[in-house]
């Protein structure tokens, strides 16, 4: 237990009596101060502002990236393909100057899902705009530290505490501009503020070849499926005769919808198809209790991150959630996950797909379903790179999904059986040896990037004040 007090003077933001609120100010920082550490009001050094506040109306067509919220995870940018309308026109863009960003901002998430940062890259983000929730922070040239060693300090738990303290809002959370200036930013050794930055760049570099890889893996499939998917259009009226209905038994629009029937049956028309049952084992995830989450900040060592359906970045799992689980609430939990598990949201957000990397140790929550091929499928020259590759493609995973998806009273689910379902596409041996081999070594890259953001999370652990309960985790 670690004992300080704060005076009435010290009090902010409605006179907040929330302990943890003054952690960092009243034992991190001072604890940091008495060791010599130097620190940076980050307003000094940085112009800061947020996106634009008016509305700007999105698609899914193409046009310009423009971010959510919750497209900022740690030290990456994701997209969701599931439920984003990622785009504005240009014509918009060009309008509304106060969402354009720069390379190697940093952007930061600051309602909502608050603190969570990444440097913002052109290479694999591609041209973007921001809306108010996100801040984007320039850098001055005089500044000591970089965009990189900033995002990284952002995702500590120093980092995280400070800016809980400075935190408004009850229902949703808030860190205004005006406290994100005045944000101290302590400043390691040079030489490693220097390593910091090199490991938080090669970690995007690995993530921007990975992501290359991956979309030259669905290019390839995509050209073995001997047909053009966007050639069929959606037809926006259609019968469905009662027959149909009863040897179905799913009353579901989206099941008898024109573009998802007509795309899977080109399928099995150009190319060997197979009911994904056929040839997977599928498991699922555990539900814990929300009792039992934790959150970064309060993280120990053993802690596992928990994954849930909104945890899938970018193909993989995210290495830093929103919660973890202790191992005292996984001793019922008997999950049997590997590398190269292919994961398939079933719940809620449904048809987000990942793949399992040597760097993950989580446990999934009961929305994900585990996907492992059966050892007659395996014999067969079938990978889990393969299955990975085609249930990424928005026209077999995506359509297959939400085609066979029911809404149970308010919450979307997609039953096991009806996974099953989904039509696999088996291509030439030759080009599925070709997509595995891409798909492997994109994993493997990240696998990499997370193995580096680790190694700097444990840069700042030994740098930073360790005091408290920090000194047992």
């Amino acid at each position: 237990m670690k004992i300080f007090t704060a005076s009435t003077t010290e009090l902010r933001f409605g006179d907040r009596l929330v302990p943890s609120f003054y952690y960092y100010t009243k034992v991190i920082r001072e604890e940091n101060q008495a060791r010599g550490m130097e620190s940076l009001i980050l307003g000094e050094y940085s112009d800061i502002s947020d996106g634009e506040h008016s509305h700007i109306p999105r698609n899914k067509k193409g046009g310009i990236r423009y971010l959510y919220g919750r497209n900022i995870k740690e030290g990456i940018i994701d997209f969701d393909g599931v439920s984003d309308d990622p785009y504005i026109t240009e014509l918009d863009y060009k309008c509304y100057l106060r969402c354009h960003i720069r390379q190697k901002d940093v952007l930061i998430a600051i309602y909502g899902t608050v603190g969570k940062s990444a440097v913002y890259r052109e290479e694999y983000v591609g041209k973007a705009g921001i809306p108010r929730h996100i801040a984007n922070i320039t850098l001055k040239n005089s500044a000591p530290i970089t965009p990189e060693y900033l995002t990284a300090y952002f995702r500590s738990k120093a980092g995280k505490r400070q800016m809980f303290s400075f935190m408004t809002g009850n229902i949703q959370q808030l860190l205004s501009l005006k406290n994100l200036r005045e944000l101290e930013v302590p400043l390691a050794q040079k030489e490693l503020i220097r390593q910091i930055t090199e490991n938080e760049k090669i970690a995007v570099e690995y993530e921007i070849e990975a992501q290359t890889l991956i979309r030259k893996a669905q290019e390839k499939l995509y050209e073995g499926l001997q047909f053009e998917p966007k050639e069929i259009k959606r037809e926006f009226s259609f019968g469905v005769s009662f027959s149909e209905l009863r040897e179905s038994n799913l009353w579901s629009v989206n099941y008898y919808d024109r573009l998802y029937v007509k795309t899977a049956k080109r399928l099995e028309e150009c190319n060997q198809a197979v009911p994904l049952g056929m040839i997977v084992n599928i498991s699922r995830g555990d539900e814990v209790g929300s009792e039992n989450y934790k959150e970064f900040i309060e993280r120990n060592r053993e802690d596992k991150p928990f994954i849930r359906t909104s945890d899938i970045v970018n193909w993989e799992v995210d290495l830093y959630p929103d919660y973890y689980v202790s191992a005292d609430a996984l001793e019922e939990v008997k999950q049997r996950v590997k590398a190269g598990d292919v994961i398939f949201t079933k719940d809620g957000k449904i048809g987000c797909v990942g793949l399992v990397t040597e760097a993950d140790d989580m446990v999934l929550s009961s929305g994900i379903g585990i996907l492992r091929l059966k050892e007659e499928a395996l014999a067969s020259g079938l990978t889990q790179e393969y299955l990975f590759a085609a249930l990424s493609l928005p026209e077999i995973g995506g359509y297959g999904a939400v085609r066979r998806t029911v809404v149970a009273s308010t919450i979307p689910h997609l039953r096991e059986e009806r996974l099953k379902a989904l039509e696999i596409p088996l291509e030439e041996p030759e080009r599925m040896r070709e997509i595995t081999a891409l798909i492997r070594k994109a994993f493997q890259l990240k696998a990499a990037r997370k193995t580096l953001l680790k190694e700097n999370e444990q840069i700042f652990e030994g740098c930073f004040s360790q005091t408290g309960r920090d000194k047992e985790q």
